[in-house]
């Protein structure tokens, strides 16, 4: 009779499934991409926080988005970079860090949602209200979006997690390679019923509200441009929202295919591929993109440059 392990606090990672001649070229690739998101998104909140010039509801409701890659990949990447070698026996997590994992991967996501409808409002504001905008968009408005964005989020992802830890475990073997809250309900024998209404229903209203709103604000954005005669107020309308739908899109896809493929257990290699995508080209190329688009940025980058290293 088999013996079955409850409640163990070891758990075992799948880890990342690679041939012999392999292990060598991924682990550069996401060393290297750690470092990039790292790099750049620290180099973009700091700009924002250091020069007064940037100091616009714009900048400091997108430097949410570089807090929240440095949070998601700075809890996640290390570890899969550090499974990369070793034995899948030797795959080993602790329960709580496996929670831990969890919550900042869900939060990585759902805070990724969320800032960007507070963005979608700010520009909606902006380009369908621009008599109003400095009195909308107060500090305090400001601070209310940014503490709504991430409040939402860490409710929304707690309740997610504390419906699967008042479950029993059976098993011990995490089939992705890091922790996330499907892979946490699988370890359990119980009924997950409960699991997975509320999951479904959390899916369903994050991503309701979430494209509900990007097509409201983006429709109201081009009614009013293609019935305003301002080309400088279209060209600004046009660069602004096309980087914000750009980001955005990249979002949506990669979520809904994990979401798709944790469901079809025979692609579970592409799961895990999707999975650390999910946290890397997001990480990426919000920096760049938005980097690339900014005239501020860009022009005090510029100005970075002409400094004089040494006097």
């Amino acid at each position: 009779m088999e013996n079955i392990t409850y409640n163990s606090l070891t758990l075992q990672l799948e880890g990342l499934n690679l041939s012999n001649d392999s292990p060598h070229l991924l682990f550069f690739f996401l060393l290297f991409s750690y470092v990039f998101i790292m790099g750049a998104n620290v180099g973009i909140a700091c700009l924002i926080i250091i020069d007064r010039s940037l100091h616009q509801p714009m900048y400091l409701l997108f430097c949410n988005l570089p807090f929240n890659d440095i949070l998601g990949n700075s809890i996640i990447v290390p570890r899969v970079l550090a499974d990369i070698f070793r034995p899948p026996s030797e795959r080993l997590i602790s329960y709580y860090e496996c929670v831990l994992q969890a919550f900042c991967s869900h939060m990585f996501g759902t805070t990724s949602h969320t800032v960007l409808m507070i963005m979608a409002f700010d520009r909606y504001v902006a380009i369908c209200n621009p008599l109003r905008y400095s009195a909308i968009m107060t500090n305090r408005m400001v601070m209310k979006l940014t503490v709504s964005a991430w409040g939402v989020a860490f409710v929304l992802v707690g309740v997610l997690l504390g419906l699967t830890v008042r479950l029993n475990r059976c098993r011990t073997y995490i089939t992705n390679p890091y922790c996330d809250n499907a892979s946490l309900f699988k370890l359990s024998c119980e009924s997950v019923v409960i699991n997975n209404i509320y999951g479904l229903t959390f899916t369903v209203v994050l991503l309701t509200a979430s494209i509900g709103s990007i097509v409201l604000t983006y429709t109201r954005i081009t009614v009013v441009c293609l019935t305003s005669k301002n080309k400088s107020l279209n060209s600004k309308a046009l660069k602004t929202c096309s980087t914000h739908l750009v980001v955005y899109l990249i979002l949506v896809f990669n979520g809904m295919s994990i979401i798709t493929l944790h469901r079809f257990p025979q692609y579970s290699d592409f799961r895990t591929l999707c999975s650390i995508l999910f946290l890397i080209i997001p990480g990426s190329l919000n920096p760049i993109i938005y980097g690339v688009q900014s005239t501020e940025i860009k022009n005090l980058l510029s100005k970075l440059k002409k400094i004089p290293l040494h006097s």
